[in-house]
């Protein structure tokens, strides 16, 4: 960090803070009390020096900023530029010396669909917008105006300049609709419901251990058949490494772009007819043994899950080389265009994988690549090639496994939709991944060092939180027309009708902390959101896949109205809907353009919070500073409690005469979890989602923040299983209490919809 400290007054803290401006810095947030925080300057400079910035001095700083003029106008067109499609035709700002202002551009424009369009362009009748004096050199910006009629997609543009300029200028012109997908019975007011469950501890006959896409599909038809559900919420699948307590967090995977191989049912796959090396081993009596104590054990198991799959997975794609590759069957070349049109992602996720597996098992000291032999920690390195080259069936294999996963998860979409589920499978997208994972590994140059990503100050987390990864490098990604991010929602939404994305505020800014500093000394860096918006709305479209954007922490007004002005959902939790002072907001007060839930994975399940069961823990844990601290805690809580019995009063969903007894009963009644539901289902919310341990009760949620070792996160199990879930009576009643609430508030929105056209 920079030792100069100067006097805010001072020549030098003007130019710190300009070009902190124009790196999209912030130089100051209102934190969610209303309060005003300025960027310091030891934080605007370290933040700027992780960028690249020497911040040492004012001639350093005139010098940075000199260099960020010239990147700019030395630049004929903009690397990136996204637009929507429907503003036709569009305009490109070019820059280039002001001699050359009348003369002769040749364009070429390439569609995604491989369609070359080609012309001249007379500059001087193209709009002149400014002009300017930089380093001797008089430039002109201009307006170059595309054809009309272009398509959505992702186009590339080509300009060359006359000849005395040195290169051609190529842009990744990226056009995009002007809002996310949404089915058309939602455009119309219909709401639906769905189930919020964690894959891994969904429990079946069928299962070891953990919840995998044929438990899923059971669960499917419960889901559809008795709660009349349109869509199943999963947590993230992607790859995690399985280890505990530290690497089990879907929220922190390793890519946004493969998926866990616990989650693949062994049986299902192909290759267990063809290989009796498999059937052998599944009938052994060790392995029976395993998959027993896998099912009966309390909690999941990650590491004795993913090592006995593993196993199989090895022995079953031994037989597919044998059987489909080497031969070239309609298998093994169904395989082939897959993994081809995967292209270098799963090329370099393979690698990763086999060079990771290989590397433990010559020394079980190595978990992570920053410890790797040194030869090994870049993939563009000769040594990584040669490892790929002699280690071709390693790599081959995790190709196979996820090909495997993303057969299994489509099979279970395509069942969805047979079920009659209007959405089917709801994915989640996390908002960072494991910084000791595959993708700073393979896309570091997406990252900046020196700083990393949190959250400030709040109710939530008094001294902040400290997420522990590093921001992305949005001059990177932008430069590259967003390819990763494109490529990261295509992924996540796969074989999905639904995509939350975790943090939708990511989109707009990021609170970064510089190294040295703690979780409270940071500011938000700002990202260029409409691109960002437009992207994920083209492929919303593309997709079908309808956008929820958790907008949950500190919510600026102008991200919601633009996430609703781009058709992304908005996420709203019981917990969090409160009025000025403190009240729990009635069902007519939530937006339509919503997801209304009770709870989510961080936060108290409905039971948990009726008895306290969250602040119980922390004290258990000694996560509280005090025994004041509980105590106050405790008293917000029955505050708190009184405050929703009496919304439910007020909706009318709860007697008056009973919200007091409820409020401060230690354990949360029946007619209370009825009421929370009924008051849900009563919001306009288009969609309305049930947590698995709201539906049974649970009182343990799946996630306590700031616990590792101490508390179970992550490894929960359902109480009940599948099968137990159809023979409950309880299940089958609160079911249909709950269709019953839900058509008649789809009969509503039908009555206001006819009335209104």
């Amino acid at each position: 960090m920079p030792h100069h400290n100067p006097s805010p007054s001072s020549e030098y803290r003007t130019l710190l803070f300009d070009i902190a401006s124009r790196k999209n810095i912030e130089d100051g947030y209102w934190d969610i009390w209303g309060q005003r925080h300025e960027t310091t300057d030891p934080v605007c400079q370290a933040i700027l020096a992780s960028l690249g910035v020497d911040t040492a001095s004012k001639s350093s700083l005139r010098q940075a900023l000199r260099n960020l003029d010239q990147d700019t106008w030395g630049r004929l067109a903009p690397s990136t530029l996204v637009a929507s499609a429907s503003s036709q035709p569009l305009h490109v700002d070019i820059r280039l010396p002001a001699d050359l202002g009348d003369s002769t551009l040749e364009a070429i424009l390439l569609l995604e669909d491989g369609q070359r369009i080609q012309w001249q362009a007379d500059l001087s009748a193209c709009p002149h917008v400014e002009a300017i004096q930089l380093n001797g050199t008089a430039y002109l910006r201009k307006q170059f105006t595309l054809p009309e009629s272009l398509p959505m997609g992702y186009h590339q543009l080509e300009l060359r300049p006359p000849s005395r300029l040195d290169s051609s200028s190529r842009t990744h012109l990226i056009l995009c609709p002007d809002r996310a997908w949404l089915p058309p019975p939602m455009q119309q007011g219909h709401r639906n419901a769905g189930l919020a469950v964690s894959l891994y501890g969904v429990r079946g006959e069928s299962t070891w251990g953990c919840g995998d896409f044929t438990a899923l599909r059971s669960l499917i038809d419960w889901v559809a058949s008795e709660l009349h559900g349109s869509y199943i919420a999963l947590n993230p699948l992607h790859a995690i490494h399985n280890r505990q307590p530290y690497n089990t967090s879907p929220y922190l995977p390793n890519t946004f772009y493969y998926r866990n191989s616990i989650y693949l049912d062994i049986a299902q796959i192909e290759e267990m007819n063809t290989s009796s090396w498999a059937r052998a081993l599944l009938s052994s009596p060790d392995v029976q043994e395993e998959i027993r104590a896998l099912n009966q054990s309390e909690l999941v198991e990650y590491e004795r899950v993913h090592k006995l799959k593993l196993r199989f997975l090895k022995l079953l794609f031994r037989s597919f080389l044998h059987h489909h590759w080497r031969n070239n069957t309609p298998r093994g070349l169904r395989f082939r265009a897959w993994a081809e049109a995967e292209g270098d992602l799963l090329e370099r996720f393979a690698i990763y994988s086999a060079l990771d597996e290989h590397l433990h098992r010559l020394n079980p000291d190595l978990w992570v690549w920053p410890d790797w032999p040194a030869e090994f920690r870049d993939p563009c390195l000769p040594s990584v090639a040669r490892f790929r080259d002699e280690h071709w069936r390693s790599v081959l294999f995790h190709k196979y496994v996820q090909w495997q996963l993303d057969e299994q998860a489509a099979a279970a979409q395509q069942y969805a939709k047979h079920c009659g589920m209007a959405i089917g499978l709801f994915h989640d997208m996390p908002l960072a991944t494991d910084r000791c994972g595959f993708e700073l590994w393979a896309n570091r140059s997406h990252y900046v060092s020196g700083c990393r990503v949190g959250a400030p100050p709040d109710d939530f987390s008094p001294k902040g939180q400290d997420w522990s990864f590093p921001p992305p490098d949005t001059a990177a990604h932008r430069a590259e027309g967003y390819r990763l991010f494109a490529q990261s929602i295509r992924n996540s939404a796969r074989h999905g009708g639904a995509l939350r994305i975790d943090h939708v505020m990511r989109l707009f800014r990021l609170y970064w902390i510089p190294d040295g500093f703690d979780a409270t000394q940071g500011t938000y860096v700002r990202d260029h959101h409409e691109d960002l918006l437009r992207i994920l709305a083209l492929e919303s479209v593309r997709s079908k896949v309808l956008i929820v954007g958790e907008d949950l922490g500190t919510v600026e007004p102008y991200m919601r109205e633009a996430l609703s002005s781009f058709g992304i959902l908005s996420y709203r939790l019981l917990y969090f809907e409160r009025n000025s002072e403190g009240g729990f907001r009635l069902p007519h007060e939530y937006p339509v353009q919503a997801l209304v839930s009770s709870t989510t994975h961080d936060l108290p399940t409905l039971a948990g919070f009726w008895c306290s069961r969250d602040i119980e823990l922390r004290r258990q844990l000694g996560l509280l500073p005090d025994e004041e601290s509980y105590r106050r805690r405790m008293e917000d809580r029955v505050r708190d409690k009184e405050r929703l019995a009496e919304a439910l009063a007020a909706s009318g969903l709860l007697d008056p005469a009973l919200a007091d007894s409820a409020a401060r009963a230690e354990e949360m009644t029946g007619e209370i979890h009825n009421a929370i539901t009924g008051f849900l289902v009563s919001t306009p919310c288009l969609l309305m989602t049930l947590n698995q341990e709201d539906l049974t009760k649970e009182p343990d949620q799946q996630n306590l923040p700031g616990t590792t070792h101490q508390y179970p996160n992550w490894r929960r199990k359902m109480r009940f299983s599948i099968e137990d879930l159809r023979q409950s009576d309880q299940a089958r009643d609160f079911a249909a209490m709950l269709r019953h609430w839900l058509d008649k508030q789809n009969r509503v929105a039908r009555k206001a919809s006819r009335e209104s056209s």
